[in-house]
Formats: structure tokens, C-alpha cells, sequence
């Protein structure tokens, strides 16, 4: 595998996007991106649940892809280099850099100890480097990757705050030592593109200053009535017409605005999609009358019993 070329496209410009799950970023999220990847900064990207943060890396690399096939069908790929990862509440920093599988070679020393070991165990047992025991995480292939990856860290602060600290020296200088070898990845005098990095966060808890300081930040804001109307019909297009569309957004603003319920969740644009689709389940005339006469489908919108009842008070008055 080749060093990336200095011809690389990595423009991110929003307009190239899989028909199957368009991705419309507003004009700042363009310019957070391009400023990230210029500053070889991880981007930290905050909002409400369901605003499209989580999509915006794939988003990034459907567009690459399409930018950058000649490129990619020289060096072997079909796609550009795209890894992701899903934090957990007991997921640990260095699982993003490899796992080390002590208890399988521990099985083949003591198979090798009664002669039970093939010849592939006893080639893995006896290598210095202990690769065949080593499984590398998403951070660990991005550092050796010649090629500036594109790695997703969804929900960060889904693990507790020790998790991003005992990130910032790996971050910062892109490399990291398998404890049990004593082997530095990538090897000592190899520079090697860094990766581009987009970390989620849904604030569920702060995540530290210094981890903080050291990312590119941008916060979704919810999106104007405009662009809702952008997004829709990029999604639906002519299964909607604009005067039903524009309905349904009205209906829906008037819900996202006005949170049900003590939690003052608001409803996200991934609901309204999944609104629009429950509603073109019925035959499309009859869309407006269902729409007219309130809210149809209410678990699209309300995720609580309370956020469902304060709704049907509310509409009764």
C-alpha cells in the first residue's frame, strides 16, 4: 500500500450524497469539517439526539469515495477508509488502541508444554512481536494507516470522564506502546497522515477541558423550518408534494418548539423523517385529513407516556 498522494480530494462540500440516506449539512457544519481536517484536529460535534451527528462521518466518506475513485480503484480500495467505533459505559481508552489476548496465549504455552500445538500456534507462540495475539482497535489502524482515515467516536461521554483523559497523549502525538511487547506503534521515525476524527457527544455528562482543547468544536443547532423543507424533500421528493410538506413541518416546529413533558426532550429531524414515513404508509390523500385532526402516530414523536399524555391535554384545550 502506497503513501497517500498529495492528489487526494478531501474537500468536504456536502453536495455529493448517497440517495439512499441523503445527508444535508447546514453551511457551518461545511466549513467545522474543512477546518477540522486542515487543523488536524479530532471535530467534537454536540446537539440533540437524533440531529445527524452520528451520520456525518459516513456522510464524509460517501462523498470521498465519489471524489476519489481513480485514486482508490490504484490503490486497491472500493471505498474510502472509514473505521467507527461505539463508546460504551464500560468501554476503556486503550480498547480504541488494540487488545491483547493474554488468555489465548496462555492456552498455546501450555498446549506447546505437552506437544498439542500445531504448527501455526507454535509459529504465533514463538513470534517476538506476539502479533497473532495482538487485535488492534480503530485508533491502532488509523496510526498505521497511510492513508488519513476517517474514524467515528460516537457517544464519548457515554464512558466516564477517565476515558477521554487517557486519550490526550495518544491524540496528540499519534502513537502508542503495546505494554506487554514493549513495541511502539507506529515504529519510532515513521510519520504517517493523521486521521480524521469525528467524536459525538450527547452531553449526557461534561467531558473534560483538556480533552476539550484539543478538538475542533460545532453544535447542531436545530434545523430553520427552510431547512427541515430541504431535508424532507431530499429524503421523500416526489412521494411528498411541497403544500403536504410544508404542513407536516409547521405541525411538527409547533411540537419541536413546545417540548412535552419535565425532561423538555425536543422531538429531532430523525423522528420527523420517521413521521413522514408511518404517515406515507396511508394512501397519500389521505395525509392531510389525518394531520388535520392532530397528531396520527404519536410514538414517532412522544418516547414517554407523560410526553403523550401532556400532548393529548394540551390538544384537547
Amino acid at each position: 500500500m502506497s503513501k497517500q498522494p498529495l492528489t487526494w480530494n478531501l474537500e468536504y462540500t456536502g453536495e455529493i450524497s448517497d440517495p439512499a440516506s441523503p445527508y444535508i449539512p447546514s453551511e457551518e457544519l461545511k466549513e467545522s469539517v474543512k477546518l477540522a481536517i486542515a487543523l488536524e484536529r479530532p471535530l467534537l460535534l454536540m446537539g440533540e439526539p437524533g440531529c445527524g451527528k452520528t451520520k456525518l462521518a459516513s456522510a464524509i466518506a460517501f462523498e470521498f469515495t465519489k471524489q476519489n475513485l481513480p485514486l482508490l480503484q490504484e490503490a486497491g480500495l472500493s471505498q474510502y477508509p472509514y473505521l467507527s467505533y461505539t463508546v460504551k459505559s464500560t468501554s476503556r481508552a486503550r480498547d480504541l488502541l488494540y487488545i491483547y489476548d493474554a488468555v489465548a496465549r496462555l492456552r498455546d504455552a501450555q498446549l506447546a508444554s505437552v506437544n498439542q500445538l500445531d504448527g501455526k500456534g507454535l509459529a504465533r507462540l514463538k513470534d517476538e512481536s506476539q502479533s497473532g495475539y495482538i487485535k488492534f482497535g480503530v485508533f491502532g489502524k488509523a496510526f498505521q494507516s497511510d492513508y488519513r482515515m476517517i474514524v467515528l467516536l460516537d457517544e464519548i461521554d457515554k464512558a466516564d470522564i477517565d476515558f477521554p483523559n487517557d486519550l490526550l497523549l495518544e491524540l496528540e502525538e499519534r502513537r502508542f506502546i503495546i505494554e506487554e511487547t514493549q513495541q511502539e506503534i507506529p515504529p519510532p521515525g515513521k510519520i504517517l497522515p493523521p486521521p480524521i476524527l469525528i467524536v459525538t457527544s450527547n452531553q449526557e455528562r461534561d467531558l473534560p477541558n483538556a480533552f476539550l482543547r484539543r478538538c475542533f468544536f460545532h453544535y447542531f443547532e436545530p434545523p430553520s423550518q427552510s431547512e427541515l423543507f430541504t431535508i424532507v424533500k431530499a429524503h421523500f421528493g416526489d412521494r411528498l408534494p411541497d403544500n403536504i410538506a410544508n404542513q407536516i413541518i409547521d405541525i411538527f416546529m409547533g411540537v419541536r418548539d413546545n417540548p412535552e413533558g419535565e425532561s423538555g426532550k425536543h422531538v429531532s429531524t430523525s423522528e420527523l423523517l420517521d413521521w413522514i414515513k408511518a404517515l406515507l404508509l396511508s394512501p397519500l390523500g389521505e395525509v392531510p385529513g389525518k394531520i388535520k385532526e392532530g397528531i396520527p402516530f404519536l410514538g414517532t414523536l412522544f418516547k414517554t407516556r407523560e410526553e403523550m399524555s401532556q400532548y393529548r391535554r394540551s390538544n384537547r384545550d
